[in-house]
């Protein structure tokens, strides 16, 4: 099992469906409607916002790849 879906799996039900929700829009392309940022020193790793909660996905051309998706705390940018 990997981290996306476990940390999913913790969530209510009401947050993982807006969750599910965003990571459609992010993958169909139409992420500029979120509140999307890159991510400082990479040029094509992107953050989106959803209340304490993360997605953070990498945009390679039309390729889009979710990285992580977790709750914002001191280790949530590390490591991409």
């Amino acid at each position: 099992m990997d981290k996306i879906e476990k940390f999913l799996r913790k969530l209510s039900p009401k947050e993982r469906g807006a969750i599910e929700e965003y990571v459609i829009i992010i993958l169909s392309g139409h992420g500029n409607k979120l509140d999307v940022k890159k991510l400082r020193g990479y040029s094509d790793i992107y953050r989106v916002r959803k209340g304490l909660i993360r997605i953070i996905f990498r945009q390679q051309g039309r390729v889009i790849r979710i990285l992580s998706i977790s709750r914002r705390d001191e280790g949530t940018y590390r490591d991409f």
